[in-house]
C-alpha cells in the first residue's frame, strides 16, 4: 500500500519535471485571471442610482482669446512649372533625322537663342512664341506664324522691320540672316536652281540693257540729219544748175532743160535737209527697254527664291523662357522620333488638388504656407484654380512659393507637401468658444452661460447667461463678442450638461 503512493508521488513529480515550463505558464495565467477579476471588482464604476456614485457635473470650455482662422488642407506636389514635351517637325530633312550634336544636359537651361539640339548638322534655335513651328518660312509667306517670329526676333534685339506686318519680306530675310549669324551657324542653303537661276536672270538683264543701247544709237544716227559733206554737195549740184542755166540763156539757147535739172538739184537738197522718220527706231527701243524691266523682274524672283529662310525643322518655340530641361530622350548618333526631351518652367510650382467644396472657399491670390525640408514654414500663393472636366473631379490647385535656394529646390523637388490656405480668418485676437457653448435665447439672439461657481456642483453651480454676436466660425470654435454681459478669456462656459 505504501509502495503504492510512493509510486504515485514519484510518477508526479516526474511529470512535473518533464513539463516544468508548461506548469509555470498555466500557474501565471490562473494569477492574472484572479487578479483580473479582483481589480475589476474593486474599479467598477459604481451605479448613479448607488449612494455611492457622485453628483454629475457641468461640462465646461475655457473662454479662448486669440487669432482664429478657418483652413483648407490639401496635398501638393512640388515640380518645375508648365512642363511640356518637345517635338520638332522633321518633315522636311531628307533622309533619317540624325541628332548630330548640342544634346542638353537635364537641368540644363533653355533661353531664346539657345540650341536645343543639332538634327543633321543643323541647329534647332530656341525663340519665345507659343505657336509651333509647322511650316518653312521664306519670303512672301504671310500668316501668324510669321507674325510670331518678328516678334521673337525684336525680342532678342534683331530688327525686322515693319514688326506688325505678318508677311515675310526682305527684312525679315535679313533678320532671319541675322539670327543664324548670331547662333553660330550658316543659313540654310538655297533650293536646287536658285543660285544658277540668280544667274542666268543676270545675264538676261546684260543683254537686254544691250539691247537698248543697240536702239539708242540707231535712233539717235536716224534722227541726226546729213553729213557737213553731204550738205556741201548738194549745195554744188543746185550752184552748178544754176550756172548752167545762165550760161544757156547767154548764149541763147534752149534753156529749158537746164532749169529742170536746177529744179532737180534744189528738190534733192530739200529733202537732204527735210526731218526723217524715225517711228521704226523709236518702237524697237521702247520694246528693248521693255525687255529691261522684264529681265530685272525676273532677276528680283531669282534673287528673292535666294534669300535667307527659316525652316521648320530649325526652330523651336517655347513660352516662359528661361525652361528647365526635365529629361532628354535623344542622344547623338540616335534618329529622332517622337519626343526629344522635357522641358518645364524654370520656376518652381506646387500643383495640388482639392474637392469642390474646398474650392469654392478658394480664390486667386489667396496665401498658404507648407513646411521646408527642416520643418520651417513657407509661404505659397495660389496662382491658378482649374475645375475637373466633371463634376465629381477635384479641382486643380496651382501655386507659387516664395523663392527657394537651390538646396530647398533639390530637396523639395518630387516631394508631396502638405499646404495649409487660411480661407478665412479674424482681423487679430478675438475672444472664442466651442460651438456647443452656444444657445438660442426667446428672441433668437445668441449667448453662452458662464460658470462663476465649481461645476461639479452641476445644477446648483451658480452661473449668468451672456448675449454675444458670434462671428468667425472655424476648427470647431467660433469668435463671439460681448453685448449683453462681461465675457472674458478664461471663463468658464457650459457645453454639456
Amino acid at each position: 500500500m505504501g509502495g503504492e503512493d510512493a509510486s504515485g508521488v514519484g510518477g508526479w513529480r516526474r511529470v512535473l519535471r518533464r513539463n516544468r515550463t508548461l506548469w509555470i505558464v498555466a500557474l501565471v495565467a490562473v494569477a492574472s485571471l484572479v487578479a483580473g477579476l479582483l481589480v475589476g471588482r474593486l474599479l467598477l464604476t459604481p451605479d448613479a442610482s448607488s449612494a455611492d456614485a457622485p453628483e454629475p457635473g457641468l461640462v465646461t470650455a475655457p473662454v479662448e482669446f486669440g487669432p482664429l482662422s478657418n483652413d483648407v488642407t490639401l496635398r501638393a506636389d512640388v515640380g518645375y512649372a508648365d512642363a511640356v514635351e518637345v517635338k520638332l517637325d522633321t518633315s522636311a530633312i531628307t533622309g533619317a533625322a540624325v541628332v548630330t550634336g548640342q544634346v542638353p544636359e537635364v537641368g540644363a537651361t533653355l533661353t531664346p537663342l539657345s540650341i536645343a539640339l543639332e538634327v543633321v548638322g543643323r541647329p534647332v534655335i530656341v525663340l519665345p512664341g507659343g505657336l509651333p513651328s509647322y511650316r518653312t518660312l521664306r519670303y512672301g509667306v504671310s500668316g501668324p506664324d510669321v507674325l510670331q517670329l518678328k516678334q521673337a526676333l525684336t525680342s532678342v534685339g534683331i530688327g525686322v522691320g515693319d514688326v506688325e506686318s505678318n508677311v515675310f519680306d526682305g527684312a525679315t530675310a535679313a533678320a532671319v540672316g541675322e539670327l543664324y549669324a548670331q547662333a553660330g551657324y550658316p543659313v540654310p542653303p538655297p533650293e536646287d536652281g536658285a543660285v544658277e537661276g540668280v544667274r542666268t536672270a543676270e545675264e538676261g538683264v546684260r543683254a537686254a540693257q544691250a539691247g537698248v543701247a543697240e536702239a539708242q544709237q540707231a535712233l539717235n544716227e536716224a534722227g541726226a540729219g546729213p553729213s557737213a559733206v553731204e550738205t556741201w554737195q548738194a549745195d554744188v549740184k543746185v550752184a552748178a544748175a544754176q550756172q548752167a542755166v545762165a550760161n544757156a540763156q547767154a548764149a541763147g539757147e534752149d534753156v529749158q532743160q537746164a532749169q529742170w535739172d536746177l529744179q532737180t538739184a534744189q528738190l534733192e537738197r530739200e529733202q537732204l535737209h527735210a526731218a526723217k522718220d524715225t517711228g521704226a527706231q523709236r518702237a524697237a527701243l521702247e520694246s528693248a527697254r521693255a525687255q529691261v524691266a522684264s529681265a530685272d523682274q525676273a532677276l528680283e524672283e531669282a534673287r528673292q527664291k535666294a534669300l535667307p529662310y527659316l525652316p521648320a525643322s530649325e526652330v523651336l518655340y517655347l513660352t516662359e523662357l528661361p525652361r528647365r530641361v526635365d529629361a532628354v530622350d535623344v542622344e547623338r548618333g540616335s534618329v529622332l522620333s517622337g519626343a526629344a526631351m522635357t522641358v518645364s518652367g524654370a520656376t518652381v510650382r506646387l500643383t495640388g488638388a482639392a474637392a469642390e467644396a474646398d474650392a469654392a472657399l478658394l480664390k486667386v491670390g489667396a496665401e498658404g504656407t507648407f513646411a521646408l525640408p527642416d520643418g520651417e514654414p513657407h509661404r505659397a500663393v495660389i496662382s491658378k484654380l482649374e475645375a475637373g472636366k466633371d463634376s465629381a473631379s477635384r479641382w486643380e490647385v496651382l501655386l507659387d512659393p516664395d523663392p527657394l535656394t537651390p538646396e530647398q529646390i533639390s530637396q523639395l523637388q518630387g516631394e508631396n507637401v502638405r499646404v495649409t490656405l487660411a480661407v478665412g480668418a479674424t482681423d487679430g485676437e478675438v475672444l472664442s468658444v466651442p460651438l456647443a457653448a452656444l444657445t438660442a435665447g426667446p428672441g433668437g439672439e445668441s449667448r453662452v452661460e458662464v460658470v462663476e461657481s465649481d461645476p461639479r456642483e452641476g445644477d446648483e453651480a451658480k452661473t449668468r447667461l451672456v448675449v454675444v454676436e458670434p462671428g468667425l466660425a472655424a476648427k470647431g470654435a467660433v469668435e463671439v463678442t460681448p453685448v449683453e454681459g462681461k465675457l472674458a478669456e478664461d471663463d468658464l462656459v457650459v457645453v454639456g450638461r
